[in-house]
Order: structure tokens, then sequence, then C-alpha cells
């Protein structure tokens, strides 16, 4: 009767406990949405002009499209010329290393740049960027 009660004791010592496996897969995943960086879009398509001095630009907290009617799109909505800084500041406030950049359609005018610009100089943000072609 003895070794009966053993064997199923042996039994019992030899189950894996899971639970602190599953604790540290589920820190680690909470620690890489945490810290993903997320694909900003402007929300419209635009054809950029062509440069020859381009350089990546590796942190976007705003992208600004502007397209060639003259509409201005952040995060994929439709913004008025005039409600354009303080989308730039609520964006920028959520990630302040980040800059902006400008995403101009070729047939734009510049009076939609330049109002885009004041914007962001109005917002205190200096480093800003217009997107071109390669």
């Amino acid at each position: 009767m003895a070794l009966g009660k053993q064997s199923a004791r042996n039994e019992d010592e030899s189950d894996i406990n899971l639970t602190p496996m599953l604790d540290v897969v589920f820190i680690m995943l909470i620690f890489f949405i945490v810290t993903a960086t997320f694909i900003k879009q402007a929300g419209i398509e635009v054809t950029r002009p062509d440069a020859r001095t381009a350089s990546p630009k590796p942190l976007v907290s705003v992208l600004v499209a502007i397209g060639p009617t003259g509409d201005i799109w952040i995060d994929k909505k439709q913004v008025d010329a005039n409600h354009v800084r303080a989308h730039i500041e609520r964006l920028h406030a959520e990630n302040p290393k980040g800059g902006i950049v400008i995403q101009v359609d070729r047939q734009a005018k510049f009076e939609q740049v330049r109002a885009v610009l004041d914007a962001a100089r109005g917002a205190k943000v200096l480093d800003v960027a217009i997107a071109t072609e390669d």
C-alpha cells in the first residue's frame, strides 16, 4: 500500500507549473505593444515632387498631406486650414520627440504649404520636413 501512494505522489510532483511562463509571455506581449511604432498615414495619396537631396526621417509624430486642390489631411481626416495648428499640437503632444512631415502634391498651391508651416511654427514644432520622391 505504501508503494501505491508513493507512485501517485511522484506523478503529482512531475507536473510542470505553466503559470510563471504564461506570466512572462504576457509581460513580453505588453512590452512589445507599448514600444511598437505605428505607421502614420495622412489620409490621401499625393504625387510628391522629385528631389536630389532627400534623406529619410526616422521620427515622425505628425503627417500632413496637402492634396492637389489644396485640401489638408491629418490623421485620415480632412482638416480646415484654421484648425491645423490644434491638430498639430495634439498629435505632437503624444510624441514630442517626433517631427512633422508634410506630403505636398505637385499641383498644390504654396499658400496651403505656408499655412501648414505657420501652424507648425505656432505650435512650436521646429522639426518640419517636406516629403519627396527619390
